[in-house]
């Protein structure tokens, strides 16, 4: 990739972050995908701050994409079918207010996207609690918790493809 590509970022927050960055990181024009934090009131936080469920953040994910090979609407559709967001608060196993689904948008635009993407999800009977956000500071994970199946070699346990759409 040229330093001279452009690209665009999105976030996404949809329970665990392993599994929302294993199911992103496999779409064409998707640069990288970091987990992270987002949402909170402490800034830095470690993951075992997030946990204890006073920071207010998310367990999130920040993807960079090359818009001349995918679009924001085309992630957001990939989030959407990637967790369950009918889920308050929590994806599987996974329990608390960080594995909550939201999406933290930058633009109006994202906004509208991930509206119409709710909108067609209710029309076909989900009760979606997916949150809207705007973006704010994006706290990146500890190094552990990157790219966290393609070093340990498996598969995600609380995610999975669902075709919505």
């Amino acid at each position: 990739m040229s330093k001279d590509t452009k690209t665009d970022t999105a976030i996404f927050a949809g329970g665990c972050f392993w599994g929302v960055e294993y199911y992103m990181k496999q779409l064409p024009g998707v640069i990288s995908v970091e987990s992270g934090y987002i949402g909170g009131t402490k800034e830095n936080p470690t993951y075992e701050e997030v946990c204890t469920g006073t920071t207010g953040h998310a367990e999130a994910v920040r993807i960079t994409y090359d818009p001349s090979k995918t679009d924001y609407e085309t992630l957001a559709r990939r989030f959407f079918e990637i967790h369950d967001p009918t889920h308050v608060n929590h994806q599987g196993p996974d329990m608390g207010e960080q594995y909550r689904s939201e999406v933290f948008y930058s633009t109006d635009e994202e906004k509208q996207i991930a509206e119409k993407l709710i909108a067609l999800l209710k029309d076909k009977g989900f009760e979606v609690a997916t949150k809207l956000t705007p973006a704010t500071v994006f706290w990146p994970a500890e190094d552990y918790h990157q790219n966290y199946y393609t070093r340990k070699g498996t598969l995600p346990y609380c995610h999975g493809y669902t075709k919505r759409f």
